[in-house]
């Protein structure tokens, strides 16, 4: 049986998020468009970090907070920012080749760290 640890995100690791994210995503459009050769720049689109924000949004409350406040004033306006960013950044073209070399090792390590703690996970001795 699957058991996941419970251990808190850190407040710094959370920040990251929405950016790991959507490097991750931009870093698989710019290797498809190496493979494919079918374009040679990637827009930075708002969509993808729309989805990064979500992200971030959903995992928030799994966030080790350093103070209690933190959880609604740095929470919300740190997200809503990010996500105006990305609105703003919507119409820059970005290399393949820069967004492929950025965005796949990014998501090797999510990858990995996914894969260390489901194995983590399933070697607690304590899961029920």
């Amino acid at each position: 049986m699957f058991c996941a640890a419970e251990r808190p995100m850190h407040q710094r690791l959370w920040l990251a998020v929405p950016f790991l994210f959507s490097a991750a995503v931009f870093g698989l459009m710019g290797s498809a468009g190496l493979i494919t050769a079918s374009w040679t720049t990637v827009p930075l689109s708002p969509v993808v970090s729309g989805a990064g924000v979500a992200v971030a949004a959903a995992v928030s409350g799994g966030v080790r907070w350093r103070r209690p406040w933190q959880r609604t004033w740095l929470r919300w306006p740190y997200l809503a920012a990010v996500l105006v960013f990305g609105v703003l950044v919507g119409a820059v073209e970005v290399p393949a080749l820069a967004t492929a070399v950025v965005g796949l090792p990014v998501l090797l390590g999510l990858v990995f760290q996914c894969l260390m703690q489901s194995e983590e996970g399933r070697s607690a001795s304590d899961c029920r």
